[in-house]
């Protein structure tokens, strides 16, 4: 039987994602003094607490779409300095919600200390996980590009994979993985061989908290459908000792 909660409470953010380079420059007490929408009510990331949550009939399962029909085009990896991201092919896309929403960017979030010192974005009853995937989407049925979709309120729609480490190897993340060395270094770019992103998801997912909040650093625009799934995925010990160059974990600030 599938279920779906909406959280009822929030907490403003405590992490970051992408951003402008000058937002690092400021200090998060500081943001909403720049950045107006920072001080708004809906911000995220949010600490779940499942006590306070409803089930809510009226949510579909949500459904990705082309995820594993990856193609033969390589996909862009980039270290933007703060974290990582993985430019996603346009017909990858995202049903269940009110709107059809179309992938735009994957990228992922680690604590300072790597993929073991609880990193993640989203907290459930307080506690965190070791990381956190963001699957990032834009509304492609009212708007005509991300950029015009962020700073609407139905215009952005991003799943959430909370990531614990683990004695289990999982193959879907060696596609990201193996290649952070060649990214060591902020600014740098390269191609790595297209794969099913679909690998990286949890199985179940129909099960999820729901609620409208914002991206999680400036400008915060107050314009994503968050799903938060409740299954986790594992990675291994071994694959963030042996794969992640020290680098690369540096950048990944929560």
């Amino acid at each position: 039987h599938e279920k779906y909660w909406t959280p009822l409470l929030f907490r403003k953010s405590k992490g970051i994602s992408e951003s402008a380079e000058k937002t690092w420059l400021v200090g998060q007490s500081e943001w909403s003094e720049y950045f107006p929408e920072c001080g708004g009510t809906s911000q995220s990331p949010v600490d779940v607490t499942t006590t306070k949550t409803r089930y809510n009939p009226d949510l579909k399962a949500v459904t990705p779409l082309g995820y594993s029909q990856h193609g033969n085009r390589p996909f862009s990896l980039h270290n933007n300095g703060h974290t990582v991201v993985i430019e996603l092919p346009e017909w990858m896309g995202l049903r269940g919600l009110p709107w059809l929403f179309t992938a735009v960017q994957l990228h992922l979030h680690w604590g300072s200390g790597g993929p073991s010192h609880g990193g993640s974005e989203h907290t459930i009853n307080g506690q965190s996980a070791d990381a956190e995937l963001h699957v990032v989407h834009y509304n492609s049925e009212l708007y005509p590009n991300m950029s015009a979709a962020m700073t609407q309120r139905d215009g952005l729609a991003v799943l959430g994979i909370l990531i614990v480490t683990g004695e289990e190897t999982n193959p879907g993340f060696d596609n990201i993985l193996n290649y952070l060395s060649r990214i060591r270094h902020a600014d740098q770019k390269a191609f790595i061989p297209a794969f099913d992103v679909q690998s990286l998801l949890p199985k179940d997912l129909g099960r999820y908290y729901r609620y409208n909040g914002s991206l999680t650093t400036p400008p915060c625009y107050q314009s994503v459908i968050w799903t938060l799934f409740r299954e986790r995925v594992q990675i291994s010990k071994a694959q963030v000792c042996l794969k992640t160059p020290t680098k690369i974990i540096k950048l990944k600030l929560n």
